[in-house]
């Protein structure tokens, strides 16, 4: 069985709280005559109640902690009440914010010096090393240790999002290859096969009417063959744009439809939710009034956009990518703005293929498309005529 957080303070909380009453019903503890055995109980209550909250208020109950681990010393110093301290301090480091390790290191440190330095002028040497080496073991040794632990653990969380963010990319890559494989083959398909199909089929037609006009018998063996001809191209014909079909499809699920800029912002939700381990912030404007845009113009558009949000995850320096879409009376805008990081995308295999694309796309349509560093910045820039002049692939 696991415990929760909660129930683990409080397991550690009862436990202390048990030390501290069996040792002082003992006498197990460096007792102060002057002062009664239940009121050296007091700090060890206090600093057990302190240990419910040592996640969740870690300033707080640090500092109070001090204040506690002092009256306790004075009252009655109990072990129980001491390994507490050590363990608020150790959870202030752990789960507090990450300027509590400094400041404690600080402080311990002081307190250290201090302590062994005041030993040292009213006793001896010996005494003074005493002091050093508990001091040491109450408000260093905890930190630290805490400190360590906590490099580790962000480390290993950096490596976890790295290697999801990792295996993300890749999947975003297989699957837009095959897709782009699929399109490629439905396009062969429809340029050469079915336009071949089509023009058996166009003869076969001319043809029979050429055998009709020469008055020939349906059962005829030519007019029989022409219309055989003509029947299995047709049925081919339709196959053949069932295949295709079935190649532009997305998904096993659903035929395919072409994306459209309205889908902007499930890209930028995707984009977002992947980039955030990486330090990266999307923002988007869209400027003007974007009416009705062809549909090659819009897909490509709609490419271009997220082919620059997805080289912006893969070699974007950490920072905010801006992405501007403006809508004017002939032309379609894209600018992609990204934190340039030197020489970092070259090195990933395929780095380039993205921008040969989305030039390749802009160009068919007669548009332009520039990309590179400027400013600081990995600068992305596409102008799309409102009327395509070319095709789109």
């Amino acid at each position: 069985m696991t415990l929760s957080p909660r129930q683990q303070d409080l397991a550690i909380a009862l436990a202390g709280l048990l030390a501290g009453l069996l040792l002082v019903s003992v006498g197990a503890y460096d007792r102060n005559e002057d002062v009664p055995a239940w009121l050296a109980m007091v700090p060890v209550v206090v600093m057990a109640g302190l240990e419910v909250m040592r996640r969740s208020h870690t300033v707080w109950t640090v500092s109070v902690g001090g204040v506690v681990f002092g009256v306790g010393v004075f009252y009655g110093s109990v072990l129980a009440m001491v390994v507490m301290y050590t363990d608020l301090l150790y959870a202030g480091v752990l789960y507090g914010r990450p300027r509590m390790g400094k400041v404690l290191h600080l402080t311990g440190g002081a307190t250290t010096l201090v302590l062994s330095s005041l030993t040292l002028l009213y006793a001896d040497v010996p005494n003074a090393l005493v002091v050093a080496g508990f001091c040491g073991l109450i408000f260093i040794a905890p930190v630290w240790t805490a400190d360590l632990v906590r490099r580790h653990r962000d480390r290993a969380e950096t490596e976890r999002l790295r290697a999801e963010q990792t295996a993300l990319l890749a999947e975003l890559d297989r699957r837009g290859a095959v897709v782009a494989e699929r399109a490629r083959m439905a396009r062969e398909l429809h340029d050469v096969i079915a336009n071949h199909l089509s023009a058996i089929a166009i003869h076969a037609t001319g043809a029979q009417s050429v055998a009709r006009r020469q008055e020939r018998a349906a059962d005829d063996p030519l007019v029989e063959a022409l219309a055989v001809i003509r029947e299995n191209s047709v049925q081919g014909l339709a196959e053949m744009r069932r295949m295709i079909g079935l190649l532009r499809e997305d998904s096993p699920e659903g035929p395919y439809a072409a994306p459209r800029l309205d889908a902007l912002d499930t890209l930028l939700a995707q984009a977002r939710t992947t980039g955030r381990g990486a330090g990266l912030a999307f923002e988007a404007y869209e400027e003007g009034k974007r009416g009705e845009l062809p549909a090659p113009v819009e897909l490509a558009a709609y490419r271009i956009v997220q082919e620059s949000l997805t080289n912006a995850l893969k070699h974007a320096a950490p920072g905010t990518v801006r992405l501007r879409i403006g809508y004017r009376p002939d032309e379609v805008e894209i600018t992609a703005e990204s934190p340039h990081r030197e020489g970092q995308g070259r090195k990933l295999q395929g780095a380039g293929a993205g921008l040969v694309g989305m030039g390749e796309r802009a160009q068919l349509l007669g548009g332009s498309f520039t990309a590179g560093p400027a400013d600081g910045l990995w600068r992305v820039r596409a102008v799309l005529p409102r009327e395509a002049k070319g095709e789109q692939p």
